[in-house]
């Protein structure tokens, strides 16, 4: 009885307690290991980078670069038709991405073994599936919905041609004096305009929060 207790705690050398006569706490530690064992893989790892990073990509130029460039460039109506076409590709991509960040993020951090920084990862990843979401399903369709009535009305008063968001603002601002349909149309525009921006941005954010969290995480270059 003796002999078989010092064996169990290692007293002799090469020999290992069964599972059944290991104290409690050794076989949750091990247990605990078994988890953490499912690491990901070299290529699932370079898929997750490249979906997180090429949606965080798409997000910059589109906010920051494409909307800027083609409003300085073509009519307000032919703006606001290239941006209805591209949009619903644009929000329902990174709807995915943000989908499959999750997903892999998720199956290789099970809940009861995440750190406090993983906490915070994961929850950034589920608020940008959550705002993707919104925006692509919710937000940006009541936008481009409102935008196209507001252009029958703006067609009627030979408005829309100007090039830029400056031109002929006296013609718009005498517009919403006079109709009050097209006032409650650009009122409702601005607001859902307004949310929808904010989603893109705060969907930005978190891709790129965990973009840096990543590269923290990376030993070298």
């Amino acid at each position: 009885m003796i002999g078989q207790f010092s064996r169990c705690y290692g007293d002799v050398p090469g020999r290992s307690c069964p599972d059944y006569k290991r104290p409690p706490r050794a076989r949750i530690s091990r247990d605990s290991r078994m988890v953490a064992e499912g690491d990901p893989g070299n290529l699932v790892k370079i898929f997750h980078l490249l979906v997180l990073s090429a949606s965080w990509g798409m997000q910059c130029w589109m906010t920051f670069v494409a909307g800027f460039v083609l409003i300085k460039g073509v009519p307000r109506h032919t703006f606001g038709l290239v941006q209805s076409k591209l949009f619903p590709y644009y929000n329902h991509i990174v709807l995915c991405c943000s989908f499959i960040s999750l997903a892999i993020y998720a199956a290789y951090h099970p809940r009861e073994l995440l750190s406090p920084s993983e906490s915070v990862q994961i929850s950034l990843f589920f608020t940008s599936l959550l705002v993707a979401a919104l925006q692509a399903r919710w937000f940006s369709p009541v936008t481009t919905k409102t935008m196209f009535k507001m252009h029958v009305i703006e067609r009627e008063h030979s408005l829309g041609q100007g090039v830029g968001l400056s031109a002929n603002k006296e013609g718009y601002q005498l517009l919403q004096e006079k109709d009050p349909k097209y006032k409650a149309l650009r009122k409702r525009f601005m607001r859902y305009h307004g949310i929808s921006s904010l989603c893109n941005l705060l969907c930005l954010l978190c891709n790129g929060a965990n973009l840096v969290y990543i590269a923290l995480l990376m030993p070298t270059l």
